[in-house]
């Protein structure tokens, strides 16, 4: 992890680049006031770092399991300290990831569990379900699969992530509605966002 104020670690990818601004226009409306937000796999730190410009309210932590996204988050933390949060190395197969991380209104997690084992969407959801209190709120950005309804730019991306790693899959969205349900957090809504991506969002009802 960098521990100096330096842009060398800053780091950025074309697609938090592309569809920080779209997820950010709901974000912006749908984050409860002075809400503070756990992102699981932060990456290059772009969308919290966006995020918080259309927030001034709102507190971010970072975490990652790589230490290059671990770096380059650290640089945007350094370039907004009021809002943004030191890095957590976090790995949310770890059995209980969520113990001694505080308390959160909201966790965000994008374009993480089609590039993971199904067991990482389990921990997120397990972990989510802990963390958040009655209210709280999950954002779950990506592509997922509809069955005859799945947009065949995710039925191709699913075949070539499987290709790469047999673990790896764009994610029914069936199966992940369902593992949240299992923790206690009940599906809101499912927005269509770009690239047949969407944003689902969760909420602990208590």
């Amino acid at each position: 992890m960098s521990n100096a104020k330096s842009p060398l670690g800053k780091r950025t990818a074309p697609s938090a680049t592309r569809n920080a601004a779209p997820i950010g226009a709901h974000l912006e409306k749908i984050l409860p006031a002075n809400a503070r937000v756990l992102e699981i796999a932060s990456g290059t730190g772009q969308h919290g770092a966006h995020f918080c410009s259309v927030r001034s309210d709102i507190r971010w932590q970072y975490t990652d399991i790589d230490e290059q996204a671990l770096d380059s988050q650290m640089v945007y933390f350094y370039e907004n300290e009021q809002q943004l949060s030191p890095p957590i190395k976090l790995d949310v197969m770890v059995h209980q990831w969520w113990k001694n991380i505080g308390k959160f209104d909201a966790l965000y997690c994008a374009n993480m569990i089609h590039i993971a084992p199904w067991t990482a969407a389990l921990g997120l959801a397990n972990g989510a379900g802990k963390l958040l209190a009655q209210g709280g709120m999950v954002f779950l950005y990506g592509p997922f699969l509809e069955g005859d309804m799945s947009a065949p730019s995710n039925i191709a991306f699913d075949h070539s992530l499987q290709e790469r790693n047999a673990q790896w899959g764009v994610r029914n969205l069936a199966s992940v509605k369902h593992i949240f349900a299992d923790n206690g957090l009940n599906f809101q809504q499912k927005l269509e966002m770009p690239r047949d991506n969407y944003l689902l969002v969760f909420k602990n009802l208590g």
